[in-house]
């Protein structure tokens, strides 16, 4: 896939953005890493230098191939569902459950995947996972808070391997017009990365009222409409 001339156009111009972006952060630094915009400007250039380490990974993963992507994405919702549980309480009768949603459930998700089991995987963890981990969690005999801490391990799963698995998978789909799903998957990555980028430089650099009276200083409405163009402007040069 990766020697496909479209997806060598497609990396050349990631990359040169990429140069260009530096170039700036690079710039802003010089110029304005001892004011008060310095936290800001650390901020962006570490998300570009996230960029760099993302592309050239998925750049790798597409030249040594389809298991090699699915092996990728797989690595990713490992660290996703690791940092989930870090930022959810849990209990000693937890430990079995998330034993086997690491080593178990997220595995077998991927491996299904990975020999195009869609009518298994596609409701893997959502019927069979959902049923049996509250079994194994009561088998422990820990009732506090039992509902809410299931259902925080079920869904981690469901947001962090679930939906992350469907990304490798849409390799295998069959769909009409997309001969070479790397520019599918290159899609969903630019926009959401180009989004949170956007949001993140338009909610510092201009200030306005937060979307939301809980959510963090930079989640302004400012930061929302800057990244909104994102979307139809990636799905243009994709050909989405």
């Amino acid at each position: 896939m990766i020697f496909d001339p479209r997806a060598q156009g497609l990396f050349g111009g990631l990359f040169g953005v990429l140069i260009v972006a530096s170039a700036i952060g690079y710039g802003l630094q010089l110029r304005y890493g001892s004011g008060s915009a310095r936290g800001t400007i650390d901020n962006l250039n570490a998300r570009i230098r996230a960029w760099w380490v993302m592309i050239a990974l998925i750049a790798v993963a597409f030249l040594v191939g389809r298991t090699a992507v699915i092996v990728l994405f797989g690595l990713a919702s490992f660290a996703a569902l690791r940092e989930f549980v870090t930022l959810t309480p849990t209990r000693r009768g937890d430990h079995v459950a998330l034993a086997l949603a690491f080593f178990v459930v997220l595995p077998l998700q991927y491996y299904l995947i990975a020999i195009d089991w869609y009518g298994f995987y596609a409701i893997f963890i959502p019927v069979y996972v959902f049923l049996l981990l509250p079994i194994v969690a009561a088998l422990r005999g820990d009732t506090t808070n039992f509902i809410g801490r299931v259902a925080e391990v079920q869904w981690g799963l469901m947001i962090t391997v679930y939906c992350v698995s469907h990304v490798p998978a849409l390799l295998t789909l069959p769909i009409p017009g997309y001969d070479n799903r790397l520019f599918l998957i290159a899609f969903l990555v630019l926009v959401v990365q180009a989004s949170d980028v956007l949001q993140y430089v338009w909610g510092s650099f201009w200030a306005g009222t937060r979307s939301r009276r809980n959510c963090r200083r930079r989640r302004r409405w400012r930061g929302f409409v800057g990244a909104s163009p994102a979307r139809p402007c990636l799905a243009r040069r994709c050909g989405g």
